[in-house]
């Protein structure tokens, strides 16, 4: 595992300074932090930290051509100092181990605190990297039984991570993946934690990251449904292997039909659909038929209703369209604002057949709802396209649009989660009013 990192690193304590993470998605969801957005770093003293392009105050002049002796028994007091962290950086950069170890010993068992300190913590990092193994080996001890605390602290978040990055026996690897086990869903849910967890997958092998994803399956819609988790899971997709892989989407497919109509649980279904393979999507596809007119009529089970459509396979298509293709609810779907895009979307992607069916029902109501601007859409797709009916295809040579769907970064974040029938992230989804579909023996899921 020792290696050097993703990030250059090598100056660890600029004054401003953000949060390293993998990259994230949904649709991008990566959630960047600014450590020291708001405020500046203070020195000792209580003013504010100067920065490097600074003139040498008095504080750095007492380090220019000093030698780590003169500091011996100070060292500790030294790292929660800026001028002091970089003069000790600096020495852990040179070739001389005899500087290491005087530094290790004064800083060993300070080390948890260090983690979390604003200055500190860039000396725990370049100590991390630049020690052996026996010396990692005391550390990954000292701060086992503290690593939940620190992962959830800004500053400490990023000590984790480096720690990660440098395990380098299965001993060391061993002592971190028990320590973060237990408290994998914890984690993920937290601003700073998220991204250990990102980093494990990033740099674990996936015999040893395997904790994660039995977490991540035992509480699929608490993850699912949570704003770092939507992006945290995609990344578990990302990074898994292929039996890993087919273990999270098994229990996506399993949970389609409440996450589908959670603001963040419908991205998890949405990166599913993503994937191209047929095996993943056709059956998971699947589990949204004979809900499609109600799934069309909510604001994100809306957008995921149109990506089906436009992914399924033709068959599973015809399936999806006849559902809307009833006279009775098509007036309904048509005057709905979300729902009026998956009539669209099956305009451009239904079979000829059942396109002209759609149009029938469509044509007598369009006088009704032609001043709204949906109405005025639908109305010039089906004047433009009505000459080429009959043409060569079955889509009679249409050009397939797709619609500009909400990113994640829109949405409004006030919602609590009780509002969609979750108790605790879990439990109760009747607020749903659809059913969850499946069970252990369901041959809906022909992947292992």
């Amino acid at each position: 595992m020792n290696g050097s990192s993703n990030n250059n690193n090598n100056n660890l304590v600029p004054p401003h300074h953000h949060q390293s993470s993998l990259p994230t998605t949904p649709t991008a969801q990566q959630q960047r932090f600014d450590a020291t957005a708001s405020t500046r770093p203070l020195s000792r003293r209580g003013s504010p930290a100067t920065s490097s392009s600074s003139v040498p105050s008095e504080e750095q002049n007492r380090f220019a051509g000093a030698k780590l002796e003169d500091f011996q028994g100070k060292i500790y007091e030294l790292c929660k100092d800026q001028n002091g962290c970089r003069f000790l950086q600096k020495k852990l950069e040179e070739p001389d181990r005899q500087q290491l170890h005087l530094i290790f010993d004064e800083v060993q068992p300070h080390f948890v605190e260090l983690m979390t300190e604003p200055f500190g913590n860039y000396l725990c990092q370049k100590l991390i990297e630049h020690c052996d193994d026996s010396q990692r080996d005391i550390l990954v001890d000292t701060v086992a039984p503290d690593l939940l605390k620190i992962s959830l602290n800004m500053h400490g978040t990023r000590a984790v991570q480096r720690f990660i990055e440098f395990l380098s026996t299965s001993q060391q690897i061993h002592a971190v993946t028990v320590a973060l086990n237990p408290n994998v869903v914890t984690l993920i849910k937290d601003l700073n934690g998220n991204h250990v967890i990102q980093k494990c997958l990033h740099r674990l092998s996936a015999e040893h990251k395997q904790f994660i994803y039995d977490a991540v399956s035992e509480h699929c819609i608490q993850v699912a449904t949570h704003r770092h988790g939507c992006c945290v899971l995609q990344r578990c997709i990302d990074y898994a292997s292929e039996a890993q892989k087919n273990q999270l989407v098994k229990v996506i497919t399993w949970h389609a039909l409440p996450l589908v109509q959670d603001p963040f649980g419908n991205y998890v279904v949405q990166y599913v659909l993503d994937l191209g393979d047929i095996a993943y999507t056709d059956t998971l596809v699947r589990c949204f038929l004979e809900h499609v007119c109600d799934l069309s009529v909510q604001k994100f089970s809306s957008n995921v209703i149109e990506k089906c459509i436009r992914v399924a396979e033709p068959d599973t298509r015809r399936l999806m369209v006849t559902e809307l293709l009833n006279e009775t609810n098509i007036e309904k779907l048509l005057r709905d604002s979300f729902a009026n895009y998956v009539v669209q979307t099956c305009l451009e992607y239904a079979d000829q057949d059942q396109r002209v069916q759609l149009v029938e029902y469509i044509r007598p109501l369009l006088p009704s709802i032609r001043s709204t601007p949906y109405g005025k859409r639908i109305h010039s797709k089906i004047q433009r396209e009505q000459p080429q009916q009959g043409g060569a295809g079955s889509n009679g040579g249409r050009q397939r649009g797709v619609r500009q769907h909400q990113s994640l970064g829109s949405l409004r974040y006030g919602s609590n989660s009780s509002s969609f029938g979750y108790q605790n992230g879990e439990g109760s989804l009747a607020a749903f009013g659809l059913p969850l579909i499946g069970n252990s023996s369901d041959p809906l899921y022909p992947y292992p």
